[in-house]
């Protein structure tokens, strides 16, 4: 009998040719045998569901699922984790609603097949974003995706020890926003980049942006406190600046 899903990690150590992530991830997708692939990055503490290799009952072409971070009890893994919160939210959000803007390869689910005829959309000349440019591939296809925002189906991420290292992950996430051209992800990018402008040049703004972005995150991380909340959004609009420049200006490989 067909096996229903195969995990496919893309460990650096099958990228014996240096051709990154991308390259690896198509050498393990073509391999598999199954209708799907789970994709996750080595990384991450899997889903239970993972374990058992079991997918949703409903049928997708493309599952976006949770993810939710651990660290220890220092400030900046515990203001990563405010961060990661407000961003599990708004990528389970959208997706629920059908407008996805965000998703991440480190806990997919994805019809093989179509995986492998999204390969050229995915721009192997830049080291990150099979993730993103696969949700773009997908969504300008019209191939079916969906959420599966349940507790067996999310993996744990690890927050970054240093400042240097959540830099340069994050960097290299913004490093391939130029190349989006999806509209509802384009459309969210401007929000949030606009809304962080604001912020600069008027700080008062904060009394807007606070009660949204602070639900989101106790929605999806409840034991986030209220003062870590408020610190990462006061210090976020210098943050992210320093991400979307650094990531603009710096060549990074998987």
């Amino acid at each position: 009998m067909q096996k229903e899903v195969t995990i496919c990690i893309p460990r650096r150590g099958i990228n014996d040719d240096n051709l990154g992530k991308k390259h690896a991830l198509h050498r393990l997708v073509s391999a598999a045998e199954s209708e799907y692939v789970w994709l996750m990055d080595d990384d991450v503490v899997p889903a239970a569901k993972a374990l058992t290799e079991t997918l949703p009952a409903e049928k997708a072409d493309l599952y976006i699922l949770p993810l939710k971070m651990d660290g220890d009890d220092s400030l900046l893994s515990r203001l990563q984790r405010a961060e990661y919160a407000a961003i599990q939210e708004v990528t389970m959000r959208t997706a629920r609603r059908g407008h996805a803007v965000m998703c991440s390869g480190a806990n997919l689910i994805v019809q093989r097949d179509r995986w492998l005829e999204s390969y050229a959309d995915l721009h192997t000349e830049i080291p990150s974003g099979d993730d993103m440019f696969l949700l773009e591939s997908f969504r300008r296809r019209g191939l079916r995706i969906t959420a599966m925002d349940m507790p067996d189906y999310t993996a744990t991420v690890h927050a970054e020890r240093t400042l240097s290292q959540l830099l340069r992950q994050r960097m290299r996430w913004a490093g391939k926003a130029p190349h989006y051209t999806d509209k509802y992800i384009l459309r969210y990018g401007t929000v949030v980049l606009t809304a962080n402008l604001l912020q600069l040049l008027c700080p008062l703004i904060i009394l807007i942006k606070f009660p949204v972005e602070y639900g989101l995150i106790k929605k999806r991380d409840p034991q986030v406190s209220f003062l870590v909340a408020l610190l990462l959004e006061v210090v976020y609009p210098y943050y992210l600046l320093v991400c979307i420049i650094g990531g603009l200006l710096r060549h990074s490989a998987w």
